[in-house]
């Protein structure tokens, strides 16, 4: 909400998000720290950051949401994205990595050096504008349309188990340009349908989203412990993109619901760099997130 009831102020020239998009501004990303005593190995987190960090384009306006894409959002900033913005549904937007690790949206350090600190309905109100570039989603279920459930498990008049329900999933599915799903992988999350649609993919297949009039693009990619999967444009189905290192194509299969395509390209996900590990590393040093 506004602050005491104060009127809003307006954003601090929010039209400059379409002129960054179109002017990049030609920033270099910082040099990560001293890599030498980075190992190697590394965890599912970290990769699963990595390979969703990887979703964000320079100059992208992204929805960041909450867990993971905190990260996320954070390691594009300093590599590959240094003009992307980023909204936070608790009222920020800010368009530099925040001061320290974010446990929350809402914490203390996500707001020196902010653009802007509003409200929820002033951040939600980009998203109904259409600035929105790029959302972050979490699901506990999702289907091979890539319809995702935070609602309810069973008969949604009858659940067997409620859950959260939609927080800003169900707008930033149906208004962003595009969305990346984040989510642990299992049999009984990837599943032929979901039993309840809080957050809509391609609904019901090819020109779904246009009959129901839902103006955003729909989902570009889903990242999982497993893998990367993404989506056939012409039949709307997902599909497995690249598994991570560790698993296999039988692997994936064996984890989802439903008869699982394939890219003919199907690949290992790039294992993570000793310099990409550790600005991850930078990012969230005690490892709340990713360790």
């Amino acid at each position: 909400m506004s602050p005491q009831g104060e009127e809003a102020k307006p954003p601090p020239n929010v039209s400059h998000i379409q002129a960054r998009r179109m002017s990049p501004q030609g920033e270099e990303a910082k040099p990560p720290p001293n890599v030498s005593h980075i190992r190697a190995d590394f965890t599912d987190r970290e990769l699963m950051v990595i390979a969703a960090a990887r979703e964000i384009r320079d100059d992208d306006v992204v929805f960041v949401g909450m867990r993971l894409p905190l990260v996320a959002f954070s390691f594009a900033k300093r590599t590959h994205a240094p003009g992307a913005t980023g909204l936070f549904e608790s009222g920020v937007m800010r368009d530099q990595p925040a001061t320290g690790t974010l446990m929350t949206m809402s914490d203390t350090a996500n707001i020196p050096g902010a653009l802007w600190c509003t409200g929820t309905l002033e951040i939600m109100a980009l998203l109904q504008q259409g600035l929105v570039d790029l959302g972050f989603i979490g699901s506990a279920e999702i289907d091979r349309f890539g319809n995702l459930n935070t609602s309810y498990i069973g008969d949604w008049r009858h659940p067997k188990v409620r859950l959260p329900g939609s927080g800003g999933g169900g707008d930033i599915a149906s208004l962003a340009r595009r969305f990346v799903v984040i989510m642990p992988q299992e049999k009984r999350r990837f599943r032929e349908r979901v039993d309840y649609i809080t957050s809509p993919g391609f609904g019901e297949g090819p020109g779904w989203r246009e009959r129901v009039g839902l103006p955003g693009g729909g989902p570009a990619a889903v990242v999982t412990t497993l893998g990367v999967f993404r989506f056939d444009p012409a039949s709307c189905e997902i599909y497995l993109a690249s598994y991570h290192p560790g698993q296999s194509v039988e692997s994936v299969r064996a984890a989802t619901g439903f008869a699982l395509a394939v890219a003919p390209d199907v690949r290992v996900t790039p294992t993570p760099s000793a310099a990409e590990l550790a600005v991850v590393r930078e990012c969230d040093p005690a490892g709340f997130w990713t360790r």
